[in-house]
């Protein structure tokens, strides 16, 4: 999806526990649509999901009840880079059509996409904003919240690295310092965005 109008679109993405949602949710509350590929992947992947026969398929050690266990299914998938794009070519274009189908309809004035990865699901004509943290800082955030410290270190190790994260990035707002700053940030980019 190419964006054809004038309303900014907006990729923000970064590694787990970078800070994303919480960035996503401050440029909600000045206005933008958001848009949670994640939350996507989620109902894709419901038992009623356009993603879940394939992924049943692929995949049938991961339902149980009806369901896929989407922590099994992880277990897989960021433990092998091959089952990761497996199952990133499955999802990948579902989760496009859905965020272009959203996009497209949406009046909000800045439309904003949160990714947890550099995944294909946008096309061009998007500005992609990097939340930034080192490792270490990640690393903690994400364990404090309640994932298991293996489960984290699986997915930091399946994510991008640090210099294709930046590569990707037409801006980078680091993400070490108070929540004020990082809401000083996202007022700063809404400004960039939405001026004149």
């Amino acid at each position: 999806m190419a964006d054809t109008g004038n309303q900014p679109h907006v990729v923000v993405f970064g590694g787990i526990g970078s800070g994303k949602t919480t960035f996503t949710d401050l440029l909600g509350e000045l206005g933008a649509l958001v848009i949670e590929a994640d939350v996507i992947g989620h109902e894709i992947l419901a038992p009623e999901g356009a993603a879940f026969p394939d992924v049943a398929a692929r995949w049938p050690e991961v339902v149980s009840g009806g369901v896929i266990d989407r922590a099994a299914l992880g277990s897989i998938v960021f433990a092998d880079r091959a089952e990761l794009s497996a199952l990133e070519a499955i999802t990948h274009p579902l989760i496009r059509a859905e965020v272009a189908r959203r996009a497209e309809t949406s009046a909000a004035e800045v439309v904003v996409v949160e990714l947890p990865l550099i995944g294909e699901v946008v096309g061009p004509g998007w500005t992609w904003v990097l939340i930034d943290a080192p490792a270490d800082v990640r690393f903690e955030r994400a364990v404090a919240r309640g994932a298991g410290a293996d489960d984290v270190r699986a997915r930091m190790a399946s994510q991008p690295t640090d210099d294709e994260f930046h590569a990707k990035a037409d801006w980078i707002i680091p993400n070490t310092g108070s929540l004020e700053a990082l809401a000083a940030a996202a007022e700063e980019l809404w400004g960039t965005l939405t001026e004149e």
